[in-house]
């Protein structure tokens, strides 16, 4: 027979079962239905059943609840800042009156040429991808026009243009 697992005394089973009854995000619902179920001395594979988690999990949410308490039940992914951005915020001006003035002077920037700048910046490599979402922050697009295709016969697409349902 399995080792039950031990719920520390920090709430009694009924205000478990409150706190399960009352939450609305499906994440904290589903944790405090899992706490709530092991103070009733439910096994963890019998709890798994129920709720379609993992035994693994299920025993780590217990861990998490005897070693911190109630407060860490629920979704802990909405205090989560993120990582850090890539450029200072005296490096984001700098990029942003460098795009600013490129305008003014009719030329543009790409995120290929984002992307070098910052990697002079960072003394490392960057992608080019993070240069356009950098770019794309900041307020900017490419003004760069798409290539056309080797072989478009530009008569052909006018006369589609014409012709076309939409026009």
């Amino acid at each position: 027979m399995p080792k039950y697992m031990t719920l520390a005394r920090h709430l009694t089973i009924e205000e478990l079962g409150k706190r399960y009854r009352k939450a609305r995000d499906g994440v904290d619902r589903s944790q405090w239905q899992i706490i709530w179920l092991v103070a009733q001395g439910k096994h963890s594979g019998e709890i798994a059943a129920m709720t379609g988690y993992r035994v693994g999990w299920i025993r780590a949410l217990v861990r998490r609840y005897n070693a911190d308490g109630p407060d860490r039940i629920g979704d802990q992914r909405h205090s989560n800042p993120g990582q850090r951005r890539l450029l200072t915020a005296a490096q984001e001006l700098e990029l942003k009156a460098l795009l600013q003035q490129a305008q003014v002077e009719g030329k543009s920037w790409t995120g290929p040429q984002v992307a070098r700048w910052m990697s002079q910046q960072l003394g490392r490599p960057i992608h080019a991808v993070r240069g356009w979402e950098v770019m794309r922050r900041l307020g900017f697009t490419s003004k760069t026009p798409r290539p056309r295709h080797a072989k478009a016969d530009a008569e052909q697409q006018g006369w589609f243009k014409k012709t076309s349902p939409n026009s």
